[in-house]
């Protein structure tokens, strides 16, 4: 065996070594520290959409009657373990499970006394009367069995036992019921999903959703896709990309029972740093598998907005295996929110020596990377002033210009720079998203029952 000392007698490259790992450990733990459990237990503060003298007021009286509550439902699928019993809010934890769980948490905004208590404070600048979001209760409504399922031969090939398909189907069938009937209630036939990025526990992501949610208007039904992030230890940043892997499948899965729901029509996905990667993987699969059938995606798909926030992916794996499938023509619009200052982005590129999409400068010749795109109609590439709150990361539930524009986009399905989204456009498909955004460009015809289609 050969040994450091006689490769390197002067033992400078192998200090340079240990130096360039204790680095990367480094990055790891910052990382770690930087990204991580955030307070999300706190309502978003306000929209400025909502808050500033020229805006416009919540849409109240848009909201499904069945809707004007404090406390409501938000639901989920999940392949993270299960953990504890009863109602346990903290029921999943961080390591992964082969079967996946859906079902509903019950969840409260604050200590309000009525609906209208709650939708003054929606419209409220004053951060320091900040509204507790309480996960009550956690009702897993079915699990599935767990994945592969057991196969057998037959037929010249392999096929899931009769068995394994039934009892698979039968879960399917009853999360599709639940959601059926909820859509039917409510009247409404969109979903929001929201799926979260590296280190966040199972609550994070259902706090997060309920605030997105609650300000785009209550116009669909909730569901979060929670993944088993929050890897401890230094290299937890590479165990959840790893974990977030492993979930691909499962959100396929998720997908495809959401497209046979016969009252939904539209599938809206807000997607944040490493989630990112995860559902994009997944939807590109699922576009492969449509074009394959002879099936225009979009339709197949029943696709809407698709936001990319702090997206934590290799520009040039977005390149390659997005824009070279023509990802972006199987959706309503897309909407990708890059911010050079976003410190844990920064790091991930350092980490991988490579611009991530979601820190992409729009001053920097990266941008060149997204010209495929940018010149669709329907996709914006929207570059966010400032750093925000702590490293920036978050800004997209954090920041009152950023979840103003999200929450246009899902109530109008106005495309950027039009009349109802009047971002500043940069160059063709990139445009700046400015701290006082909307301030007074929006028209007075914003809140008329006809906008929020």
């Amino acid at each position: 065996m050969i040994s450091n000392a006689e490769i390197h007698p002067n033992g400078s490259c192998k200090r340079q070594l240990n130096l360039s790992r204790l680095l990367v450990l480094g990055l790891a733990f910052l990382l770690v520290g930087c990204i991580g459990r955030s307070a999300t237990q706190i309502l978003s503060p306000a929209p400025n959409l909502y808050t500033f003298e020229t805006g416009q007021t919540y849409p109240a009286e848009a909201v499904p009657i069945q809707l004007r509550e404090t406390t409501t439902e938000i639901f989920y699928v999940t392949d993270r373990n299960p953990m504890g019993s009863g109602e346990d809010p903290s029921r999943y934890g961080d390591e992964r499970s082969d079967s996946m769980a859906f079902g509903a948490s019950l969840i409260e905004y604050g200590n309000m006394t009525s609906w209208e208590e709650l939708i003054d404070q929606t419209q409220s600048q004053k951060r320091q009367a900040q509204t507790k979001i309480d996960i009550k209760a956690i009702d897993e409504i079915t699990r599935f069995p767990a994945t592969p399922l057991p196969f057998q031969a037959g037929g010249g090939r392999l096929q899931t036992t009769e068995a394994a398909n039934a009892a698979y189907s039968s879960s399917a069938s009853q999360m599709r019921a639940a959601l059926s009937q909820k859509l039917r209630v409510y009247g409404v036939d969109r979903v929001l999903v929201y799926v979260h990025g590296f280190n966040n526990e199972f609550d994070d992501a259902v706090n997060t959703l309920a605030s997105l949610w609650h300000y785009s208007g209550r116009r669909s039904l909730p569901i979060v896709f929670s993944w088993p992030a929050g890897n401890q230890g230094p290299l937890a940043y590479f165990r959840d990309i790893e974990s977030g892997e492993f979930s691909i499948f499962h959100a396929k899965e998720f997908l495809r029972i959401l497209v046979s729901v016969p009252e939904l029509d539209r599938i809206d996905i807000v997607a944040h740093s490493r989630g990112s990667a995860v559902m994009t993987t997944a939807l590109r699969e699922l576009l492969i598998e449509a074009r394959a059938a002879g099936q225009v995606p979009r339709k197949a798909m029943k696709t809407g907005v698709l936001v990319l926030a702090a997206a934590d992916i290799d520009v040039g794996v977005a390149r390659q295996r997005l824009v070279a499938e023509r990802f972006v023509d199987a959706f309503e619009q897309i909407n990708i929110y890059t911010n050079p200052n976003d410190e844990a982005l920064r790091l991930s590129r350092i980490i991988g020596k490579v611009t991530r999409l979601g820190g992409l400068d729009p001053r920097a010749l990266g941008m060149a990377a997204l010209n495929d795109v940018r010149e669709r109609k329907h996709v914006g590439v929207i570059n966010v002033e400032g750093r925000g709150a702590e490293i920036g990361h978050t800004y997209f539930r954090e920041n009152p210009a950023v979840l103003s524009d999200i929450v246009l986009t899902l109530r109008t399905r106005s495309l950027p720079g039009s009349q109802f989204r009047p971002l500043e456009e940069i160059s063709p498909g990139f445009f700046s998203l400015h701290q006082n955004y909307p301030a007074e460009k929006l028209p007075e015809v914003l809140d008329r029952p006809s906008v929020d289609r």
